[in-house]
């Protein structure tokens, strides 16, 4: 993928490794573009990002560019010649191997680097998850006592899932108002596997999928690494918008709807009954089929009731899969998902399973069987937490960052926030250098339509976020005071 020519996609990618190294900013950038130079990145003959254009999605003076420029034209990088500006050399793709295959950069990076390199100094607010539940700690000591030396009496593989597991997974949809039989649950390694065995399965090259706007940042990627096409459509605060959906039905013909009713991922909204069963009469009359993942279903029970899943609504000539997951509401760690759909379908997805790794860790699935029935205990506890982590986020940015826009999600983990007259992007570079991570909406929406936005997760202790906050405001006033600067220390 070669976005060498995209600033903001650069700066996404290099900008929080500029962070907390000795040495002058300009040589820290050059180090960093010299470690792309020759790779997908910045293939060889490829023109870097105009000096100005870098510098403002940095967010650092223009003598720094201009500095770390001259210092790769000094190494034999990158050549400049009079009327053709500046582009990657021959020579610097000397040394880098041909099976040296970069994993490409997409609209996750920003997400999944700190999950890759693990904690620092730098508070990251990239991802809305929770340390697991104390409860799993007593269940896998039993477990272990009482149902390990049956299951090591088996070979151990189960591409549809652990027979215990998917009957407890059938009774939950059951109890949720959606009917269903173990034969139609297929166990997955966490829901994102769940959409990439989907993905697999539905799209082409070029196939056209709807997606809500703006979106999870994963599916950008797992959908264009298939070949897909991706749709947007806005959402208001009932789920995504029916009449612009039917237009992109109309328009692109998707092959597959992908849509996040409970607790959107990341504006937090709850999609209604009404506008469920909407969207489902819709796509089964322009023969779409609807993925819905339900991973985030943390609920508390003085909140809204959740509607039963979308497919719950759906005619019969309808196709849903149905997607959820323990990794949001139990443990980012307890790696497994599901998927509910027809028999016919479910036995498909059960060989692509079997292709990806022969079944997800038993262990782990016995576990799950364990405690699912208690999920809805669990999942209103953590929930009762997380809405006095949300109103205690709340009254710290209304209290230092009043110009800040946002509304109080229904569930989630995450604030959706305007930025007034603010590019995102240029803001979450400041606020690295002021030791705090953030995610700007770009990653969420490529289209450029949320660019002032930033999602702020509240999944954090109460000094962890006053923390975080000091550090946001510190960083905006920077901004608003002074525009980007060379150097900005570290809080």
């Amino acid at each position: 993928m070669d976005r060498s020519g995209d600033a903001g996609a650069l700066a996404d990618l290099i900008g929080h490794r500029l962070t907390g190294r000795t040495g002058g900013l300009y040589r820290r950038l050059a180090d960093e573009l010299a470690a792309l130079i020759g790779s997908a990145e910045l293939p060889v003959g490829a023109r870097p990002p105009a000096e100005r254009r870098l510098a403002e999605a940095l967010a650092v003076s223009r003598s720094t560019v201009v500095a770390a420029y001259d210092e790769l034209r000094a190494r034999g990088l990158v050549e400049s010649r009079r009327g053709s500006g500046t582009t990657v050399a021959r020579a610097a793709g000397r040394g880098r191997s041909r099976a040296d295959k970069r994993m490409p950069s997409g609209y996750g990076e920003s997400l999944f680097h700190r999950i890759t390199v693990g904690p620092g100094e730098v508070i990251s607010l990239t991802y809305a998850v929770d340390p697991g539940l104390p409860e799993l700690s007593a269940e896998l000591i039993e477990l272990a006592s009482t149902d390990l030396p049956e299951l090591l009496g088996h070979v151990g593989y189960h591409p549809r899932g652990l027979p215990v597991l998917r009957e407890r997974i059938a009774e939950h949809f059951t109890g949720s108002g959606l009917p269903t039989a173990a034969d139609e649950i297929v166990v997955t390694t966490g829901a994102h596997q769940a959409i990439a065995l989907v993905t697999q399965m539905y799209l082409r090259n070029g196939a056209a999928v709807a997606i809500e706007q703006p979106s999870w940042p994963g599916c950008f990627d797992l959908f264009g690494a298939a070949g897909g096409r991706v749709v947007g459509v806005p959402l208001d605060d009932a789920g995504i918008r029916p009449d612009l959906l039917g237009a992109a039905f109309a328009e692109h013909q998707p092959a597959m709807l992908f849509v996040m009713p409970t607790f959107h991922n990341p504006t937090g909204r709850l999609m209604s009954a009404a506008r469920r069963r909407q969207v489902a009469e819709m796509a089964a009359r322009h023969g779409v089929v609807v993925v819905e993942d339900n991973a985030y279903s943390a609920w508390d029970p003085s909140g809204p009731e959740i509607p039963p899943p979308l497919a719950a609504y759906a005619p019969d000539a309808a196709e849903v899969l149905t997607i959820g997951s323990v990794s949001k509401a139990v443990w980012g760690g307890l790696r497994i998902g599901w998927i509910r759909a027809s028999r016919p379908l479910a036995e498909r997805l059960a060989r692509h399973k079997a292709l990806a790794d022969l079944g997800s860790p038993v262990i782990d699935q016995a576990l799950t069987a364990r405690l699912l029935p208690r999920l809805g205990e669990l999942t209103a506890a953590r929930a009762r937490v997380a809405t006095v982590r949300k109103k205690v986020m709340g009254e710290l940015l209304t209290e230092r960052l009043p110009e800040w826009e946002w509304s109080a999600p229904v569930g989630g983990s995450a604030l959706w926030i305007r930025l007034p007259d603010t590019d995102a992007r240029v803001f979450a570079q400041v606020a690295l250098r002021h030791g705090v991570e953030v995610v700007a909406g770009q990653a969420m929406d490529p289209t450029g339509e949320h660019n002032d936005y930033l999602r702020v997760p509240f999944a954090y202790s109460e000094q962890v976020l006053d923390d975080a906050v000091t550090r946001l405001a510190r960083a905006w006033q920077e901004l608003r005071r002074h525009g980007p600067g060379p150097e900005v220390p570290v809080v």
